[in-house]
């Protein structure tokens, strides 16, 4: 029998990183399928309001400054399966619309590591309307190595110094999943701590996600007088960790540093960093820290260092806000890199209200709370909490059965809520690749609220998109809806047609003979 073999490495040239890209390579958009990779957390209309209304309110700082003739780049750092940037367009749109105020011109440019992902996101119906509006375009960007991004729609590309306005970074699960060093403080001393990968014989010839599963790490230290030298660009920072921390094991954030660094170089004007992931920026996180345990989900991730990052750009005259209470599933922050950053007022108030007050780590909080508890929950509660998470498709297919079940105590007043919250729902719904009916699920409770307009509308669309063949009783209930709003014609073809599928079915041939 072959033994593992296992080799040292440098932390950040681990074989986990060229594996982790190799699996979105591989992947696509397909990677967050069914959550594989999870995604919710980070890709709801709850958080993409929360990015909208600070997008709105640095837009308007803009505005107020006179700045509204050069376009506000915004770049998200892998976008993943879009669904994040669909939302936030969608929302940022809704604000800019209902405020009917003078605004400088927008951009928000998708990116991520994977060209299939780029091509996938150009090809999504639900950009299409943006698409033709201009506002949106999409670029493969390396976080680790690229300096400018290609714009796959428009062919432009933005090199170092094109931009006037700030850029707005978006970095959402980001600076978790890039490379990152590993070191260790210990008796006032820089360690690098080295990666021992176990790795068995059989590894060469998995799938990058399969690989991954079997590699067993082990850490050992060594001293790295490099990081202690005068000529370290990130010197502060690691002088900081001296002085506080003792016997701690630290993920440095190297490459996500020179990534923002680059970044920063393509505008004239700084940038503002919208981040949100697992990750701590309070130095008590970082005392007496065990080596990082490595999370597997397809692929896999680590924590994000945010109190690096923002020590390094406080240094250099960054504001920086994160909440004043601890997270408990994701932390979400703001870096100004701007001239006068305290200027930036609507966006620091839309921080204030929108994460600070009640943010997205509080509504994932509460979300797993409601999960485990629909079926005691009233329709008042769901349809608060439904609202509240901005009409999410996601929390209407849970709850689409304790609806119907609610539906018959149900008072005229919230039956109209839940029509006007599935027409909201489809108006801003992401469709993924996993396949789920949610046409079906909203048309057939529509139908039984005896609102058959609306019903026709999402059974004929469930009808239309389904590539299996139709149920028989879904062309029942059209059947029904047809024969209610006397298009007999329409109401007699679908009863046929279900009873060519179903010979049997006992409502439909009663309904037939009316027809008679």
């Amino acid at each position: 029998m072959t033994e593992n073999r296992q080799q040292r490495y440098r932390f950040s040239n681990a074989p986990i990183w060229d594996l982790q890209r190799a699996y979105y390579e591989e992947q696509g958009t397909k990677a967050w399928n069914n959550d594989q990779v999870p995604q919710y957390i980070t890709s709801n209309p709850m958080i993409a309001t929360a990015y909208a209304e600070m997008i709105f309110g640095f837009l308007r700082d803009q505005a107020d400054k006179g700045e509204v003739t050069e376009t506000v780049t915004i770049v998200e750092l892998g976008a993943g399966a879009g669904r994040f940037a669909f939302h936030v367009l969608h929302k940022l749109c809704e604000l800019r619309d209902f405020a009917g105020i003078q605004l400088p011109p927008f951009r928000y440019v998708v990116t991520d590591l994977p060209i299939k992902n780029v091509n996938a996101w150009r090809e999504h119906p639900a950009f299409q309307p943006y698409i033709h509006e201009g506002i949106v375009d999409f670029a493969r960007f390396d976080a680790v190595h690229d300096t400018e991004l290609n714009l796959v729609v428009s062919g432009l590309t933005i090199k170092p110094g094109d931009l006037k306005q700030p850029l707005l970074i978006i970095a959402n699960y980001f600076f978790d999943g890039i490379p990152q060093e590993l070191i260790y403080v210990g008796d006032g001393h820089i360690y690098e701590t080295d990666v021992l990968v176990e790795t068995p014989p059989e590894a060469e010839s998995l799938k990058p996600s399969e690989a991954l599963s079997l590699l067993k790490l082990n850490y050992e230290h060594r001293r790295a007088p490099e990081y202690e030298a005068d000529d370290y660009p990130y010197r502060d920072v690691i002088a900081y960790y001296q002085q506080e921390l003792e016997d701690s094991h630290i993920l440095f954030p190297h490459a996500g540093l020179v990534c923002l660094e680059r970044l920063n170089q393509l505008s004239q004007a700084g940038f503002l960093l919208l981040t949100a992931d697992k990750g701590d920026h309070l130095i008590e996180d970082f005392k007496f820290a065990e080596p990082p345990e490595l999370i597997r989900h397809g692929s896999f991730s680590f924590t994000a260092n945010y109190h690096a990052l923002k020590h390094v750009f406080e240094q250099r005259g960054a504001e920086t806000l994160f909440t004043a209470h601890h997270y408990k599933n994701i932390n979400v922050g703001c870096i100004f890199m701007l001239d006068k950053p305290m200027t930036y007022t609507n966006t620091r108030l839309s921080f204030r209200q929108f994460i600070e007050r009640f943010g997205p780590d509080d509504f994932f909080s509460m979300k797993e709370w409601v999960d485990p508890r629909l079926e005691t929950m009233g329709l008042q509660q769901i349809l608060a909490f439904w609202r509240l998470g901005g009409y999410d498709a996601e929390f209407f297919i849970q709850c689409a059965k304790r609806i119907s079940t609610l539906i018959p105590e149900a008072c005229d007043e919230e039956l109209q809520d839940i029509k006007r919250g599935i027409h909201i729902m489809w108006s801003s719904n992401y469709e993924m690749e996993q396949r789920y009916d949610l046409a079906l699920d909203a048309g057939l409770l529509l139908f039984e609220m005896d609102m058959y307009v609306d019903a026709m509308q999402f059974l004929a669309t469930s009808v239309e998109t389904d590539e299996d063949e139709p149920v028989p009783t879904v062309l029942y209930c059209l059947a029904i809806c047809c024969y209610e709003l006397g298009l007999d014609e329409a109401a007699l073809e679908y009863t046929r047609e279900a009873l060519v599928l179903e010979p049997g079915h006992e409502e439909a041939l009663a309904l037939l003979k009316c027809f008679e």
